[in-house]
């Protein structure tokens, strides 16, 4: 088998493209959090702790020197993806809670019995003549 079709093969499987599918969601998934968070949730936090925008906190280690720029530690904006991630984190776990009750319920629901088979019915309808 050459790799080419190999690779086809591998490529056309259902979990190939839907963990593709997965990751594009997520990204943009990802961007519309983070948003949020940047817009939405930390300007009002910022003005609860005295008009702080979160994103010019930082630290500055070394002040800049000629042509070299100031190395700063910017812990406002690592503070913003913190908060992004616990907030896609909680969604997640929010969405997977809901799927497994999904299939608990699915589980729990008992199966219709199976209709018997043509033979079983005959064989049912010659026991029921042998008896009488």
């Amino acid at each position: 088998m050459s790799i080419i079709q190999e690779f086809k093969e591998f490529a056309v499987k259902g979990n190939v493209i839907d963990m593709a599918v997965g990751v594009i969601i997520g990204t943009a998934f990802g961007k519309i959090v983070s948003s949020f968070v940047a817009d939405v949730v930390m300007p009002p936090i910022g003005v609860v702790l005295g008009g702080v925008n979160f994103s010019d906190l930082a630290i500055t280690v070394k002040a800049a020197a000629g042509e070299s720029p100031a190395v700063i530690v910017a812990y406002g904006k690592f503070a913003q993806t913190v908060i992004d991630f616990a907030i896609i984190a909680f969604i997640i776990f929010m969405v997977v809670k809901v799927i497994n009750a999904l299939k608990k319920k699915a589980e729990a629901a008992p199966a219709a019995p199976a209709e018997p088979t043509r033979d079983q019915v005959l064989l049912t309808e010659i026991r029921d003549l042998l008896k009488k």
